[in-house]
């Protein structure tokens, strides 16, 4: 009886240590038609069948070959080889029977089916059952890379705590995770991860972020910051006050993303599965025409030589119509290039990178242009104060106080500076009217006058007069007006992420142009270009202003990324062939918004999304070569009758098996 008190417990790393690799595997199982991932038996249970088969078919053939018994002929004979079949061939009769239930007749399961019973009508018994047998341990080999290959994302889906502990009357209490209110304050013990987000009612904590960053870097929260669910608590007994929903957590968003990131397939993906669907008619119509045509020929005493001979028999012309049929199984493609693709998506969240699907490493591999916003993207987003200029008519301390608490009323990187210079925010200042203007700043009246607190841009639409000029100044400048006046000024400067030179460096290495867009004012954003030697930079620019240099770029026939908020530039990140969000554990609407979401700010992991997304097409691609080259090449020896059941068996399981080895080679890759 399981028990449903237990609490997970992870080391330093994110390891679990108190589960079976068994369990928690068991938690997501699969049961979609015919899904290799879905078995969870072990590696050599799933041989068995094959065992048997194998041991059966080698007595049968020594006792053919070797040592003859006279007792061994006729139906003791056949049944001997029916029973060295069975293990293998009635589990791929089952799957024929139930996809012609489904409307799926030309399956793969169908085709094997057909060739090996004919193989058994024309008395190919050995060959029968070994091209079944192969089959199967293929599939078997199929299954275990499959679930070697989602082990990242299971790891990943795994994340997530069923039960909190939480205090009630300073009692601790175990209860559901998604029972549990906002407000509730949750006791999360050492080696426990944070079921929901909340707030840090503790002093300090460290942190284990790996499961939302991919990085196992402790991370230390102060009193009153952020946590999120997924977290591991790393040292000491701490307290957290809940302050989102179960359903609505950072964590739960990002695993509905992961979860449905493999239903949005890739073009070759869909191109594949639609051609198989073609394809393997075709094939059975080619492979009945093998048969049917020389004896037509043969029948009426057409003379053509290679047919109209003494030598001629049917059982030989069914012979290499039932190996075309088995060279011609498309399984090595069906199988191979999704887990090429979900290998691509798995080694991207091991790394921090969540696409939301196979198509996006697709249209990532082939792009042309990063166009990127400035602030919490290359720079950290972090700003602080440098200098405050307000006139001498004007009481300094007063006037900081009402943008203080104007300011408050934004979540702009730069309201965060204006509180941790100014400090507490005033209550007794009354703000009314109170209007973001989207690219400007913010808007308000207080006392009856009108308060504006932003870019040079609102004091111009306001018609406020100012007699200094901003383009002199290299740092972010915060405009203030009361009352019509032009009060003066703060400047804020942001500095530029340890990373974000090796990003443009790399970008550059890969032949993908740079350019930077940013509402900041356009001395700050030339001077982060021109640090970082990016080609193009654009201040100044308001959201529509964004769209129209991204459409210039599109208007050249040339793919974008665009790498933002989420928020702000949502219309540009729709324009834009593929959108990236920075600050995965920022913003909801990243999440949302955006179709590939970085998780820990690190502008580096955009090239690294590029090159996921080149090598999985590459292996995508060597993959459908491959298996194409063979296929084509043993298909025709075995339509000339100069190939057997044995190359049409490497052409089918081999192929199939050095496809997806080469599949699984994407989660071995360092990026």
């Amino acid at each position: 009886m399981q028990n449903n008190s237990h609490i997970h417990t992870y080391d330093a790393q994110g390891k679990q240590t108190c589960c079976t690799l068994e369990q928690k595997i068991n938690k997501h199982t699969e049961h979609d038609g015919h899904d290799h991932s879905s078995s969870n038996d072990s590696t050599i249970k799933m041989f068995i069948p094959s065992i048997i088969s194998l041991v059966l078919l080698l007595i049968a053939i020594a006792i053919d070959n070797y040592f003859p018994q006279t007792w061994f002929t006729g139906w003791i004979r056949i049944s001997f080889y029916i029973l060295a079949y069975i293990p293998v061939g009635f589990p791929v009769f089952k799957e024929a029977i139930q996809s012609i239930g489904k409307g799926e007749i030309f399956s793969e399961f169908l085709l094997m089916s057909i060739a090996t019973i004919g193989a058994f009508a024309i008395g190919e018994y050995p060959e029968g059952v070994a091209v079944m047998l192969f089959y199967a341990i293929g599939e078997v080999f199929q299954t275990i890379a499959v679930k070697r290959a989602k082990a990242n994302i299971k790891t990943l889906l795994d994340q997530r705590p069923d039960e909190v502990t939480i205090l009630q009357n300073n009692q601790a209490k175990t209860i559901k995770a998604e029972t549990v209110n906002i407000g509730d304050i949750i006791q999360l013990k050492a080696g426990e991860k944070l079921g929901l987000d909340g707030e840090l009612i503790s002093d300090t904590a460290s942190f284990n972020t790996s499961a939302l960053t991919g990085e196992s870097k402790p991370d230390t929260k102060t009193k009153g910051e952020t946590v999120l669910a997924g977290m591991i608590n790393l040292n000491t007994v701490t307290q957290i006050k809940v302050t989102t929903a179960y359903t609505d957590s950072k964590l739960s968003k990002i695993l509905e993303l992961v979860q449905n990131a493999t239903a949005q397939k890739a073009p070759t993906e869909l191109f594949i599965r639609k051609f198989a669907k073609i394809y393997t008619p075709i094939v059975v119509l080619l492979a009945t025409l093998i048969v049917l045509i020389p004896f037509l020929l043969y029948y009426f005493q057409i003379n053509i030589p290679f047919i109209h001979n003494s030598e001629f028999t049917i059982q030989n012309w069914i012979y290499r119509a039932l190996v075309f049929l088995v060279i011609s199984c498309p399984c090595a493609l069906v199988i191979s290039i999704p887990l090429g693709y979900f290998g691509g998506i798995g080694s991207a969240s091991k790394n921090g990178i969540l696409f939301k699907g196979s198509n996006f490493l697709d249209i990532i591999a082939n792009i042309q242009n990063v166009v990127m916003d400035k602030t919490g993207t290359m720079t950290e987003g972090v700003f602080k104060v440098q200098d405050v200029i307000i006139k001498p008519e004007f009481n300094n301390n007063e006037i900081l106080q009402m943008v203080n608490a104007l300011e408050s009323q934004s979540t702009h990187p730069v309201a965060t500076a204006i509180h941790q210079y100014v400090g507490k925010i005033d209550n007794t200042i009354v703000l009314k009217d109170v209007e973001e203007i989207s690219g400007h700043g913010l808007k308000a009246t207080v006392n009856g006058k009108e308060l504006l607190v932003g870019n040079f841009k609102l004091m111009d639409k306001f018609s406020i007069t100012y007699n200094i000029n901003p383009s002199t100044i290299v740092y972010t400048i915060i405009a203030i007006a009361f009352d019509k006046i032009f009060v003066g000024y703060i400047t804020i400067a942001d500095s530029i992420k340890q990373d974000a030179q090796i990003t443009i460096d790399k970008l550059k290495a890969l032949g993908v142009k740079t350019t930077m867009l940013s509402g900041d004012k356009s001395t700050v954003v030339k001077y982060v270009a021109d640090i970082l030697g990016i080609e193009n930079a654009f201040g100044d620019l308001l959201p529509e202003d964004k769209v129209n240099k991204v459409k210039e770029i599109k208007a050249k026939n040339q793919t974008v990324c665009f790498v933002g908020d989420g928020v702000n530039d949502a219309p540009v990140v729709a324009l834009s062939d593929v959108g990236i969000a920075m600050g995965g554990l920022g913003s909801d609407a990243t999440i949302e918004t955006a179709d590939v979401v970085i998780q820990d700010d690190m502008p580096s992991k955009i090239p690294m999304a590029i090159n996921i997304g080149k090598q999985t097409k590459k292996i995508v691609w060597q993959n459908i070569t491959m298996a194409f080259v063979v296929k084509a090449i043993v298909l025709i020896l075995g339509a000339g009758g100069l190939a057997t059941m044995w190359e049409a068996v490497f052409a089918d399981v081999g192929v199939a098996l050095l496809a997806i080895l080469n599949a699984v080679r994407i989660q071995r890759m360092k990026f």
